[in-house]
């Protein structure tokens, strides 16, 4: 199955620059050195966003998961990085509650 609503399928600028890629953000700061050791970073986080979109619009749906917040989509793609080839990514995407837009939550190397 694939990700519902795939054409309103969205990535908050600021879950790259706050979050993934930010040295200080207390969660993502551990995927921050993940990414970054792999060659990402906010200087070049355009070629990072199009490949996680594309993670959810080309790949199956491993997992489904109901929270009180709404329906979470869990799927695992490649991501080519830019110093250490393509490394396998488990990404998770909300559809909220009373919405229809899924956002990305995380991803993390697997």
């Amino acid at each position: 199955m694939k990700l519902p609503n795939r054409d309103k399928i969205h990535i908050p600028p600021e879950k790259l620059t706050a979050c993934l890629l930010s040295e200080t953000h207390a969660v993502g700061r551990s995927k921050t050195r993940f990414f970054r050791g792999v060659g990402f970073d906010t200087r070049n986080m355009d070629m990072l966003k199009p490949q996680l979109l594309n993670i959810a619009l080309d790949n199956e749906i491993g997992e489904v998961i109901q929270s009180i917040y709404g329906t979470k989509y869990v799927i695992e793609g490649i991501l080519q990085t830019l110093t250490a080839g393509a490394v396998r990514v488990r990404t998770v995407w909300i559809i909220e509650a009373e919405q229809d837009n899924p956002r990305l939550i995380t991803v993390y190397p697997i």
